[in-house]
């Protein structure tokens, strides 16, 4: 039984050692490169003595960064990605949480000299690849690995205005491979697009997929994304015979009528994940590429890839697509109010809730939170179980599918992103002119609305500039509304339910 990850790279870089596993319009790193060039890297992470301490990657999403991320496991420690376009307060702030052993970066791409600790080492790519690899040090290191050592560290949107950090392990990822490799099996003529960065969770596909079945990944260039031509032209010239994206990748593509002029080749695996897929533009890719597999997939960045939907029949534009059943080692239950499971073929609904081998180890330096969102249940096969509280509401269809009606809380998914829109009311409430603040989600027309009283005039623009310097891109709201007064409900607190309600229903007409 494998414990890492890397088993599965050095097994097939000696099958494949001339292979691609990586490219971008720079670089191609063959497997044999890719396992040479980590374990030069690995030998310097090694050195800190560190094991699974965390080793933030500063780096643009490329090849060379998937390499510094595989040279980081090679070290004993785990990767955390760090999106370099990330205002400075954020990135301090995931810093200020992480205190990482070491940093890699492209020390030509920014000034890190105000964002790292000095007493923090950070290595340039270039001249790390040339570290003389330690063999001694790195089998040492091989022989006290366990499958649930971390692997990685990936913040996502935290409520109160700090990110969360979520720590995988190698087993997560090693459970996926080995359920790929059954339901969904790839080849090594098989190229896979790269869509999202590195710091979201879908991207330990785009990484860890080519180790197990010796196919490569191409990242390709986020502009493409906005130019359905180009992306398709991409697809074409590089073979792509697998895309797993966000739903808001796949919609564009629609929205534009990108297949009007020719048609993506060679895709055959069509993955989706991170919100919900609209069923009309779905129907689009269907009525252009009808012989590839199209699977709708359910996880978080707590349980990675956890549930999935293969379509096998039409949906009409309205219907809503069934998260499905779970993965092989992975338990999905849904609990009522009471925390009792629902059984299959009841209509109520519950809180979905995830266990078994997809699970994470849960927040990084935070044990209450972790307590908080990850439970212990008592089930049928077993007298206590480990699951996570998703916060989404779900039910059983009739077909004993799993099908997801919404959030429990102030959580949203939008672009394939998680976000807690409690972040975004905490960067703006640093905004000195506004005296409250409320966000709400209209979901149809994916729009953030930020509604506030300010005692004192101040418009759109400076808001949305001041708060620019706190959150990332993603996370910006769509429209700014100025209120008189903050309504409340019964309890004195703003009344967020009766805001939603009056303001994102009126954005739809």
């Amino acid at each position: 039984m494998k414990k890492s990850v890397l088993e599965f790279l050095e097994e097939t870089a000696v099958s494949y050692p001339d292979r691609c596993v990586y490219s971008d319009p720079e670089r191609t790193y063959t497997f044999a490169e890719a396992v040479r060039t980590a374990r030069a890297i690995g030998s310097r992470v090694g050195s800190l003595r560190a094991p699974g301490r965390p080793v933030a990657v500063f780096m643009e999403k490329s090849a060379s960064m998937a390499v510094a991320i595989l040279g980081v496991l090679y070290g004993g420690c785990c990767y955390c990605p760090i999106d370099v376009s990330m205002p400075e307060e954020r990135i301090r702030t995931i810093l200020s949480v992480l205190d990482p052993a070491a940093v890699i970066a492209e020390t030509d791409s920014r000034d890190l000299t105000k964002l790292f600790s000095p007493a923090c080492p950070v290595w340039d790519f270039a001249g790390l690849s040339g570290t003389p690899e330690d063999a001694e040090l790195l089998a040492h290191i091989r022989d006290s690995r366990r499958e649930t050592d971390p692997l990685y560290i990936l913040f996502t949107s935290g409520s109160t205005g700090i990110p969360k950090g979520v720590m995988g392990c190698h087993r997560m990822i090693l459970n996926n491979l080995r359920w790929l490799a059954k339901e969904f099996p790839y080849e090594p003529e098989d190229v896979l697009g790269s869509q999202v960065p590195f710091h979201f969770v879908i991207s330990l596909h785009d990484i860890f997929v080519p180790l197990r079945f010796g196919c490569s990944t191409y990242i390709i260039p986020q502009e493409y994304f906005s130019s359905p031509a180009r992306l398709v032209n991409c697809l074409n010239d590089r073979h792509v015979t697998s895309v797993f994206w966000v739903p808001s990748a796949l919609t564009v593509v629609a929205r534009l009528n990108g297949f009007d002029t020719q048609l993506p080749a060679f895709l055959r695996y069509i993955f989706f994940i991170g919100e919900v897929m609209p069923v009309r533009y779905l129907n689009y890719w269907r009525r252009h590429l009808p012989d590839a597999r199209y699977v709708n997939m359910y996880g978080s960045t707590e349980t990675h890839v956890s549930m999935f939907y293969e379509l096998f029949r039409d949906f009409r534009d309205e219907e809503r697509l069934p998260l499905g059943q779970a993965c092989e080692n992975v338990r999905a239950l849904i609990l009522d109010e009471g925390g009792r499971p629902v059984p299959p073929g009841s209509e109520a609904e519950g809180e979905l809730c995830i266990g078994g081998a997809a699970l994470s180890l849960g927040y990084y330096k935070d044990p209450e939170k972790t307590k908080d969102r990850f439970i212990f249940l008592k089930t049928a096969s077993t007298e206590s179980e480990r699951f996570y509280r998703t916060g989404d509401i779900a039910s059983y269809d009739a077909d004993g599918n799993i099908v997801y009606h919404g959030r429990e809380d102030f959580q949203i998914k939008r672009m394939g992103y998680r976000i807690e829109l409690g972040e975004i009311e905490a960067a703006a409430s640093a905004v000195p002119e506004i005296s409250e603040c409320v966000c709400v989600y209209n979901e149809e027309k994916q729009m953030i609305l930020m509604l506030y009283t300010s005692a004192e005039k101040i418009d759109s623009r400076t808001i949305s500039g001041r708060i620019s310097e706190r959150i990332p891109r993603y996370m910006m709201p769509n429209r700014y509304i100025r209120l008189e007064q903050m309504p409340r409900n019964e309890n004195g607190k703003a009344d967020r339910r009766g805001l939603k309600e009056t303001y994102a229903r009126s954005e739809k007409k």
